[in-house]
């Protein structure tokens, strides 16, 4: 059985966290990012079984219900974590947004959200991930985000869906650009959150995850000579 919704607030993130101030009020995530979680996550994004959607997605569903009674009153706005273009044209599709239209069918007041897909956006193709530091996370996506009609999430509250959080350098820089284009508060929703250890995060099996990445980046890399 998949673990339930667990959630990091600002005060019991580590001391170096609480110095950086995260831009988000809150993470919330399904289950770790291990075991069958995982393999799902990676059936959709790397084996493109669309299906999987419909089960990550109602993981999320239950992690925004779970978080719901803890949030202010009003509507909020959906907005899923995006791919570079060319990334998301490769893939077929954004997974972030596949998981986060499935979960608001699954919410007893979905007329509370709204979804919202094409305000912010990847303008900056960026690297894996896997694998940098903390420092090398921040330096990646710095920049890469931008919110392209301000107007649509002034003065709104925010959930940022994607499907996995590991450091939080990906969801920061999306609510920091989020919040400096006017949007009032962020909440942070993932269907799994890595685990940290002694020697750094668990979050993949290296020889499994990185021939799954080259795989999905070599026609593009062949293309682009």
């Amino acid at each position: 059985m998949l673990s339930p919704a667990f959630s990091d607030r600002p005060g019991a993130l580590c001391g170096l966290c609480q110095r950086l101030h995260p831009p988000f009020d809150r993470a919330v995530a399904y289950g770790s990012y291990e075991g069958g979680l995982r393999d799902l996550i990676h059936l959709l994004k790397y084996q493109q079984v669309r299906p999987a959607s419909l089960v990550l997605g109602r993981m999320v569903g239950d992690s925004i219900a779970a978080l719901e009674t803890s949030l202010p009153g009003g509507a909020f706005q959906v907005v899923p974590v995006p791919l570079h273009p060319r990334k998301q044209c490769q893939r077929g599709f954004n997974q972030a947004d596949l998981i986060s239209r499935v979960a608001l069918k699954h919410l007893s007041r979905p007329e509370r959200f709204q979804h919202c897909t094409g305000v912010l956006v990847r303008q900056r193709e960026t690297g894996s991930q896997i694998g940098l530091t903390r420092h090398q996370r921040r330096e990646n996506v710095r920049g890469a985000f931008a919110v392209i009609d301000p107007t649509e999430i002034a003065g709104r509250n925010i959930l940022l869906v994607d499907d996995v959080f590991t450091t939080g350098t990906t969801a920061s820089e999306c609510a920091r650009v989020l919040r400096r284009a006017g949007a009032a508060r962020v909440w942070v929703v993932t269907v799994a959150r890595a685990l940290k250890t002694a020697g750094g995060f668990a979050t993949w099996n290296d020889s499994r995850e990185r021939e799954s990445r080259e795989n999905e980046d070599r026609p593009a890399m062949a293309s682009s000579g």
